[in-house]
């Protein structure tokens, strides 16, 4: 499902928690009408706080009031652009925000997902206290039994080698965030494990930072050029719908 690495949008690094259907869509739109997807940008991914804090009484979890059409209507929006829709989780029993997650309730989350129409879950780290390998790969055996393709993202902040073949990229390193030297600690990790990137699975350092404002356009440049060189996913994480013609 992972040819190549994959390229796209994710939420978090710019808008946090403030997500809603209106966000994605119009970020679907500009991901169109700006050429990046003619180059090959596709995932249009939902990061933490899409869902609530609480599950519903037969235990399926809930998109926030803004999302009125639920996942699948954002789906079926960003679909119709010919592009994909990621979301995200948790291996624990709550998100890195607070929100549900999908601990106990693997098989539920990825049949939902693939009923939804996702093609990508990014799976966090947080409030856990279960092994990590058994966790991962129950969810991705899930996703492989839902009935839909869908890219499976380990996002364990550090690389594990039982991750090649349980997801089709893995986190390297802890969070990026909008500074050079992070940016360079995430790139000289992966390079530890350059060895293990190849079809259908691969080294990720995080996301790009990319007119976010905290660097200089020459360390984005480098940034981009450093990630495209590494085989590195490119998941673009700034404002699309308000980019200066240098990002």
């Amino acid at each position: 499902l992972a040819p190549t690495p994959p390229m796209g949008w994710n939420s978090w690094n710019h808008f946090g928690c403030s997500l809603s259907a209106d966000l994605v869509e119009q970020t679907a739109d500009v991901m169109v009408s700006s050429g990046m997807a003619d180059v090959g940008y596709t995932f249009v991914n939902l990061d933490d706080c899409w869902q609530q804090v609480d599950r519903a009484e037969d235990g399926s979890v809930v998109p926030t009031e803004e999302f009125p059409d639920g996942i699948a209507g954002v789906a079926e929006h960003v679909h119709g652009l010919g592009l994909k829709l990621g979301v995200y989780s948790d291996r624990g029993t709550a998100t890195c925000g607070g929100r549900a997650g999908s601990e106990g309730h693997e098989v539920q989350d990825a049949n939902a997902y693939a009923a939804w129409g996702v093609d990508y879950l990014k799976y966090d780290n947080c409030n856990v206290s279960l092994d990590a390998e058994t966790q991962y790969r129950t969810m991705s055996d899930a996703l492989r039994d839902s009935g839909r393709d869908i890219v499976f993202s380990l996002c364990a902040w550090r690389f594990y080698e039982w991750g090649v073949g349980v997801g089709h990229l893995w986190r390297t390193s802890g969070d990026i965030t909008d500074v050079w030297q992070s940016a360079y600690l995430n790139l000289r990790v992966a390079t530890r494990v350059a060895a293990y990137a190849g079809p259908n699975g691969w080294n990720d350092p995080d996301m790009l930072e990319i007119g976010n404002g905290g660097m200089t356009a020459t360390e984005y440049r480098t940034q981009m050029s450093l990630w495209s060189l590494s085989a590195a996913p490119l998941i673009a994480g700034n404002d699309l719908t308000d980019m200066d013609a240098e990002t």
